[in-house]
């Protein structure tokens, strides 16, 4: 990891003043990948581009989870299973077909991947919640969860920027729904990191 510090001496103090206009993800993110070098840089726009709708296709998704990198591997393995659950909810919402836009995944000899789905109890019963916001914050609660135990021995390292870039992503999407659970879910994030890495020297 290269000047892992720096990210840590660059996040904000998260009061009642804060917001993602003053600073926004992509700020973060990209004086982040000032401190890595092009190796690195390449893992992080792999992450990236799973958040990008246009680029989420099956083999996009057999990429990721035959991915060198572990992070990637297993966060994209989840993030798969996780949309495929909301699809199969949708599904059996509006009586449609159960396997309707359920992504399945063939390896080379034409057999269907199957990935292993720790939470699949876990998100269907986030899912079962009546009320939307509380729906997706149950979620996206399981996702940060998630991201925290594929780094949980991770620190200075890439796949820990690569976690820290997810749980951003994460946060600015809270602050587009909620401003508040974003505020929080923000000073969440920036605890974490710097409780993580107690005697290093920064400025809050």
């Amino acid at each position: 990891m290269k000047n892992y510090e720096y990210i840590i001496a660059g996040l904000p103090v998260v009061d009642s003043g804060f917001k993602f206009t003053d600073r926004t993800p992509d700020d973060f993110i990209a004086e982040i990948r000032e401190q890595l070098d092009r190796k690195d840089n390449a893992l992080v726009d792999f992450l990236l581009d799973g958040y990008d709708a246009d680029k989420l296709d099956a083999d996009f998704y057999r990429k990721a989870i035959t991915h060198s990198n572990r992070f990637l591997r297993e966060f994209f393995s989840f993030d798969l299973n996780l949309r495929n659950a909301k699809v199969k909810f949708l599904n059996k919402a509006l009586s449609r077909a159960a396997d309707k836009d359920v992504m399945v995944l063939m390896d080379e000899k034409e057999e269907v991947v199957e990935l292993p789905f720790e939470q699949e109890n876990e998100v269907a019963e986030a899912l079962r919640k009546d009320d939307l916001l509380s729906r997706e914050k149950a979620l996206d609660d399981l996702v940060w969860a998630k991201i925290s135990d594929i780094t949980v021995f991770d620190t200075f390292n890439i796949d820990a920027v690569l976690a820290f870039i997810a749980k951003m992503q994460v946060t600015a999407r809270w602050f587009r729904l909620d401003e508040q659970k974003g505020r929080e879910m923000f000073r969440k994030l920036s605890d974490e990191v710097r409780g993580t890495f107690k005697g290093v020297n920064y400025n809050g």
